[in-house]
């Protein structure tokens, strides 16, 4: 499950490059920008926290960072523009999903110490 949950986080950070990167005629388009970037980076925070259950304060610092140079990264492509509410959405949506992720973890651990 944890080396799973590692490909699946590499694999939501190289698809949240891209979207975040990409001119936005080419960035993938299916909701709303805010329901889009707090969607990514919650599965992302989700599949760190199950791919290193035991590093939560290292998880949240990458999520939170990632959110942030991405976003101001985003200065580079004259389409693009970098906003502080954006990167704030992001990083608060990662974390949600740091913490749901622990909560799984916590919660399977004491089901197998019964």
């Amino acid at each position: 499950m944890t080396k799973l949950s590692r490909i699946a986080a590499l694999t939501l950070l190289a698809i949240i490059v891209f979207a975040t990167l990409s001119p936005i005629q080419v960035r993938p388009h299916i909701a709303d920008a805010n329901v889009e970037r707090a969607l990514a980076y919650v599965l992302l925070g989700f599949a760190v926290a199950l791919g290193f259950p035991n590093r939560l304060y290292q998880a949240v610092i990458f999520v939170v960072v990632t959110a942030g140079m991405l976003e101001l990264l985003q200065i580079i492509d004259p389409s693009r523009h970098a906003r502080l509410i954006d990167a704030l959405v992001k990083a608060f949506a990662g974390v949600a999903g740091i913490v749901a992720g622990q909560l799984l973890v916590g919660t399977s651990g004491r089901k197998s110490e019964r």
